[in-house]
């Protein structure tokens, strides 16, 4: 059966750079125009936190889901990557060449473009075959990389991955860039990749609310007690913030802050109070005291959760940090913030001449 769409592989050098959010912004803006979108992940992986919170990738639906895809376009997952998974393989108890399997993702792809999420790394996978150099081989793939932005690492790691890719390496997406670096990267950055052979496609905005964590997933990843509001745990927090000090600094500084998650400890009631009159979307009292009955009032009329977790407030503000950017895209409220303010800002038109992909016969209705 011949090849019927053409595969682009949207890639990364690390982790959590922002795939499956350019996955959207592509994909919504080629659909726009008319072209038939598919979207797969041959590999996927479990996100597991190491604190109660393991869950398999929510990718594999969410962003078929939001691309709205028929089940035609929808190529299947071929490896989930879990320690089971790897364990086996390094004895020899699961041994498997997928080598067929990707040859399926290019014989039945159906419509104009596929669009491939990558591993996490340019390693990733390599044990099963399945590193994104080989997926690029085995489907004639082109690779688009997404990075987040870092002028110490990213042109090193991106030279570094063009003498691996080669060709098939035709463009990068630099993500979250502060308006400080865009005079840096439109005089000095993106001329030196130009030149290279490496197109920049897009130049997309830090946006806080994306790297924003549901008040749920704080639920799940602290094993916290919910004491009120808990019909509002789908408020999205975008800052931290630790109630150390005396209340009129706390006022200050929680002032400061913006939809933020404010970590004290439960004795301090006058510091749950001052949280409670700024932009507090989550109350996390520490050590598993209970808190005053004023304070759960004011915030079940302010419509805050409040959770009561038993670790210390260091651990507590240590654990919540490092979700920030980490947790899968999986909040539809994100994916109008990436259509209206992301996804025109990549070139959409160099890229469709870079894939090589031909203008649909019929125009798309208005």
């Amino acid at each position: 059966m011949p090849k019927t769409a053409k595969h682009l592989i949207i890639g990364s050098t690390e982790a959590y750079s922002g795939k499956s959010t350019l996955s959207i912004a592509i994909g919504s803006q080629l659909q726009k125009l008319g072209f038939q979108v598919g979207w797969g992940k041959p590999l996927s992986s479990v996100d597991t936190f190491g604190h109660g919170l393991e869950h398999l990738d929510s990718d594999l639906s969410f962003v078929p889901t939001t691309l709205a895809l028929a089940s035609e376009h929808q190529p299947p997952n071929l490896l989930s990557l879990d320690s089971k998974t790897l364990v086996d393989r390094l004895r020899q108890e699961a041994v498997q060449t997928l080598d067929d399997a990707l040859k399926h993702y290019w014989e039945d792809a159906q419509g104009d473009i596929m669009l491939l999420e990558g591993p996490s790394t340019l390693e990733e996978g390599a044990l099963f075959n399945l590193s994104l150099p080989e997926m690029a081989a085995a489907l004639d793939a082109q690779v688009v990389l997404v990075m987040q932005f870092d002028t110490r690492r990213m042109v090193d790691q991106l030279v570094a991955a063009q003498k691996r890719l080669g060709r098939a390496l035709i463009g990068v997406v630099l993500n979250g860039v502060s308006e400080a670096d865009v005079v840096l990267i439109q005089d000095t950055i993106a001329p030196y990749l130009e030149q290279q052979g490496i197109a920049v496609i897009a130049t997309l905005p830090q946006l806080s609310f994306l790297q924003g964590i549901r008040v749920s997933e704080l639920v799940r990843y602290l094993d916290a007690e919910v004491l009120c509001s808990s019909d509002h745990l789908d408020l999205v927090v975008e800052s931290l913030k630790i109630g150390a000090m005396n209340v009129n600094s706390a006022l200050r500084f929680f002032g400061q802050g913006h939809h933020q998650a404010v970590v004290t400890g439960g004795d301090r009631r006058d510091l749950q109070i001052a949280a409670l009159e700024t932009s507090t979307h989550c109350l996390v009292l520490t050590g598993q005291i209970a808190p005053a009955r004023d304070v759960l009032a004011l915030a079940k009329d302010k419509e805050v959760p409040v959770l009561s977790v038993a670790t210390d407030t260091l651990t507590t503000v240590e654990r919540i940090d490092m979700l920030f950017g980490r947790v899968p895209l999986n909040n539809p409220d994100k994916i109008p913030l990436i259509q209206e303010h992301l996804a025109d800002q990549v070139d959409i038109e160099r890229l469709i001449a870079l894939v090589g992909l031909e203008r649909p016969a019929i125009a798309p209705r208005s």
